[in-house]
């Protein structure tokens, strides 16, 4: 991100590079790109590489690792990957060109293609925890981009320019004015940067019509100096700013202050630096807290945890002098950068890091505060975040929607983007069906009841099918209904959703014309006790029960053909009247239970199911002693005597009325 360099040019370490006497260019070229002037180094050293003889293959693998360096601090990652291709393709190229060739990849958004580099670096640097992070972070970001989140991203065409729009704020209540820094050429300051080749940075405004549409952005009055102007942050009544101040000269590293001005009627003061920090180091990018108690800020002094950290300063009931910085530790600040700090009224605090696992560059990251004092931190994710610089975002208050920067349109530039979070839309689309045979089931009638109270009801089409819209963070029961059936049910929730979705049920219904099996109702032979597993089904029963309130049924329960025939009607009786008791002790009424056992005189009649489990069965055919005497072996013969030890329930009333009423 070109525009970094608010920030970043003011943390140049300046090294001197050892060339011969023979190499005047390469000098120059070295101590440009030493001083931070990037920009104007790409041309000397690609000067350089041409006047270097091919035979001299170290020198111009140096060289274009430089070249493809300068495209990488310029944040050009396009050319950057163009000029690590060549330097990794050298015998003499270092490791880290392999790296950041990776790198470029991925800023590209060229993820696959990232984690494969990663690898290969992976096996000259195999202890670089570093890059196991990466490749961690584009197989997110591939997983992340097939699955993105309900945000609505939008260019802020009336506002960006063909030079860098970064960092806005909001400069009043109805969100109609926003404050934001760029490098157009309306800008005070007449200087350009070595580094980028474009303008020093001022703080500008513009404003939002009736048609919604943003004014011709202006510089902001007295605010802006011959020096940078950037990041802007307002105090909750917008009548206070603060913001930053760069001033640097030709190849001399001078300091980032944070300047303060307030408004009076229409006017602001002449800013002032704060003096939270000396001069000589950096403090940028501030962010003043809804109560005015507490500014985050930027810095790279000692303490932190890595490159550039957040750190804050606080101050008593928003008056009297700042405390002394303190570093938000390791749950925001990380080995790399964390820039352009946001605060919320609720303390969310937002802010950009290429340090924590990212889809490219910087990242938007949201960090939650807890109970306990930490944090969690979370990536804002695609389409607000994308392979490209992610940063700066300002919201509406208690709204989800405002303003972030990127450089995602892919010129190198920083532009603005409007962002909303549409409101989640939830429809359920069903499916009444029989439960046998899987015929849509025509005019069921579909019920409606929601936990937040409400109560609605559809009729099933002739496909069977029915529609209802949703609300967020309700639990629905979907209950359908039709004469000859037992009613059905089927549950769905919006709660927990973060994103709209189109619900999808079926909701079987089963016919009450025949006697209706009670699945795994099992019993060990010569028993009447219930299995365990007996225990899932009769639940079941139960709620099918409870849904019904009007029906009655019987218990009909059956055993196998061995022992007397005597002795199987007391058995079957036993088990039927156990089923029932279970029920009752679920609180079903004994007036809508009878149970009957019937021994070992009805056979069972080997059906669809039944085959397909045990196909040495015949379809048809009623498991009676003689029929299973003629089957291969006991194994056979004492599945079939299973399948005849069943219990199942019909339906004798639909017009029972609970004398509780």
């Amino acid at each position: 991100m070109k525009r970094l360099l608010l920030l970043i040019i003011m943390l140049i370490i300046v090294t001197s590079p050892e060339v011969t006497a023979q190499k005047r260019k390469a000098e120059r070229a070295y101590s440009s790109f030493s001083a931070g002037e990037y920009f104007d180094a790409i041309d000397q050293f690609k000067n350089t590489y041409s006047k270097t003889k091919k035979t001299d293959k170290n020198s111009r693998t140096e060289l274009v690792f430089m070249i493809a360096e300068c495209y990488r601090m310029i944040n050009d990652p396009k050319n950057a990957e163009t000029w690590y291709k060549l330097a990794v393709k050298s015998s003499y190229s270092k490791p880290e060109a392999q790296y950041w060739l990776a790198e470029s990849l991925k800023k590209n958004g060229k993820h696959q293609m990232a984690i494969d580099e990663f690898k290969k670096y992976k096996q000259v640097a195999p202890s670089d925890a570093k890059a196991d992070q990466e490749i961690r972070a584009c197989e997110l970001a591939l997983e992340w981009l097939r699955n993105p989140e309900a945000y609505k991203v939008d260019e802020l065409k009336d506002i960006n320019s063909k030079e860098s729009d970064f960092s806005p704020a909001y400069g009043r209540d109805d969100f109609g004015l926003i404050y934001f820094t760029s490098s157009r050429d309306d800008a005070a300051g007449n200087k350009t940067h070595g580094a980028t080749g474009q303008n020093y940075t001022d703080i500008f405004e513009s404003r939002i019509d009736k048609k919604s549409k943003w004014s011709t952005p202006v510089p902001v009055e007295v605010i802006n100096s011959e020096f940078e102007e950037g990041t802007p942050s307002f105090s909750s009544d917008y009548k206070e700013l603060y913001f930053t101040r760069c001033e640097a000269g030709k190849r001399e590293k001078k300091g980032c202050v944070i300047m303060y001005s307030k408004k009076t009627g229409d006017k602001w003061s002449d800013p002032k630096n704060i003096g939270i920090l000396p001069d000589s180091v950096v403090a940028a990018h501030p962010s003043l807290s809804s109560d005015g108690s507490t500014l985050y800020f930027v810095s790279d002094i000692a303490g932190g945890f890595g490159k550039k950290d957040i750190w804050k300063v606080t101050k008593a009931n928003g008056g009297g002098a700042w405390s002394k910085p303190v570093n938000l530790g390791p749950d925001i600040n990380t080995p790399g950068d964390e820039l352009f700090p946001y605060v919320r009224e609720d303390g969310t605090l937002y802010f950009s890091s290429d340090g924590l696992i990212g889809m490219g560059g910087l990242d938007i990251f949201k960090a939650k505060p807890q109970p306990d004092g930490s944090c969690v931190v979370q990536n804002m994710k695609p389409p607000v975040n994308s392979f490209a610089d992610d940063f700066g975002i300002t919201y509406e208050n208690g709204n989800e929607r405002g303003i972030f920067s990127s450089t995602r349109k892919g010129k190198g530039n920083d532009e603005l983007y409007s962002f909303e979070l549409p409101p989640l839309k939830f429809n359920v689309t069903g499916l009444v069906k029989d439960e046998k045979t899987g015929t849509a089931i025509t005019s069921s009638l579909v019920q409606l009841i929601a936990s937040d109270g409400s109560n609605l009801q559809a009729e099933t089409g002739t496909g069977g099918d029915f529609k209802f819209a949703l609300k967020a963070d309700v639990d629905y029961i979907f209950l359908a209904s039709k004469r000859g059936y037992l009613n059905g049910k089927e549950k769905e929730t919006t709660k927990g959703q973060e994103k709209s979705r189109e619900f999808m049920v079926t909701i079987l219904l089963t016919a009450i014309d025949k006697p209706i099996e009670l699945p795994n109702i099992l019993y060990d032979f010569g028993k009447w006790d219930l299995r365990p597993e007996s225990m899932v089904s009769l639940d079941k029963l139960v709620e099918t029960l409870i849904d019904n309130e009007n029906v009655t049924i019987e218990l009909m329960s059956h055993t196998d053909s061995r022992d007397t025939e005597e002795y199987n009607q007391d058995l079957s009786q036993k088990r039927a009247q156990v089923v029932v008791q279970y029920l009752i002790d679920k609180e079903i009424e004994p007036q809508r239970l009878l149970p009957k056992g019937y021994g070992e005189s009805t056979p069972k009649i080997v059906d669809s199911e039944i085959v397909k489990q045990n196909p040495f069965l015949k379809m048809g055919t009623a498991l009676t002693e003689q029929y299973i005497n003629t089957l291969a072996n006991d194994e056979q013969k004492e599945i079939a005597h299973q399948i005849n030890r069943r219990t199942e329930f019909r339906v004798l009333r639909t017009d029972y009325e609970s004398p509780k009423k």
